[in-house]
């Protein structure tokens, strides 16, 4: 039935335009769920790839950056307005992030991030597992190390910046994790921070795609639109639902992670034996 409806699609709609309004949804999902508790780039980059497989990479990246970033811009002006954040941490921690964010890519060039695959996902696994064992953990605020605040955050936020310009995969669910772990935020407070320090690594490498000429700006722009919409209504529902709610979606995208990373170990491990 479904095969039905788009083919008769096809027949009224370019091809073309068809592709974009899929990206364009898959990319406001990705903002919605991103706003909230990271893990947008496990729904629009592979979308971009199943949409234009002959396209390289490098451009691929650069445009789900764009998209990304601006729905990050949104959701982080967002949760500014409704969360309480203490902006002399935050702000030293978004640049400690960019910089050491450059300072991982890098390495890249150096080390293989591969190798890095089978911790993250131990890591991931450990990270689901106590927060599904911990019921309370991130339901209420409970500010820890406040004398020292600054400096913790700007351990976590260079920390989680130099893995996100390495590796990256699950950058924000590693942010929120740790900043309620370590310093007792709630999921709230936790998502409106890594918002914006994500959205400093992100601003690092868009700089850098921009510059080689690695944007597809017709397909970027409008999935940066669908982005922001799916940003804003994302913190807005954070906001509403409270974490619990939070919580549990949380708990749903680092499954979600962990289900990628031992489905790429696997087929790269198959591929290897062949």
């Amino acid at each position: 039935m479904l095969q039905r409806v788009y083919y008769c699609l096809l027949l009224i709609v370019p091809k073309k335009i068809m592709e974009l309004l899929g990206l364009c949804f898959f990319a406001f999902l990705a903002g919605f769920i991103d706003s909230m508790v990271g893990g947008g780039g496990l729904i629009q980059l592979p979308a971009l790839f199943i949409f234009f497989p002959d396209i390289s990479i490098a451009a691929l990246f650069g445009t789900n950056k764009l998209a990304s970033i601006c729905g990050t811009t949104a959701a982080a002006i967002h949760f500014i307005k409704q969360v309480k954040l203490d902006f002399h941490a935050v702000v030293p921690t978004a640049v400690t992030a960019l910089i050491f964010s450059f300072l991982g890519a890098r390495t890249v060039s150096v080390i293989n991030s591969e190798i890095l695959r089978p911790v993250v996902l131990g890591l991931l696994i450990v990270v689901a597992i106590y927060t599904f064992i911990k019921k309370d953990f991130g339901e209420e605020y409970q500010p820890r190390r406040q004398n020292h605040l600054v400096y913790y955050m700007m351990l976590i936020g260079g920390s989680v910046g130099f893995y996100d310009g390495f590796f990256g995969p699950g950058t924000g669910s590693f942010l929120i994790f740790l900043l309620i772990a370590v310093l007792g935020f709630d999921f709230i407070r936790a998502s409106a921070t890594a918002k914006i320090i994500n959205w400093s690594t992100n601003l690092a490498a868009l700089i850098y795609f921009v510059f080689i000429g690695k944007v597809l700006y017709l397909i970027a722009l409008p999935m940066a639109l669908c982005n922001v919409i799916g940003g804003i209504l994302g913190a807005r529902m954070a906001i509403l639902k409270g974490s619990a709610f939070v919580r549990v979606l949380f708990l749903i995208v680092v499954s979600g992670l962990i289900i990628k990373l031992a489905y790429d170990i696997l087929i790269k491990s198959v591929v290897i034996r062949m």
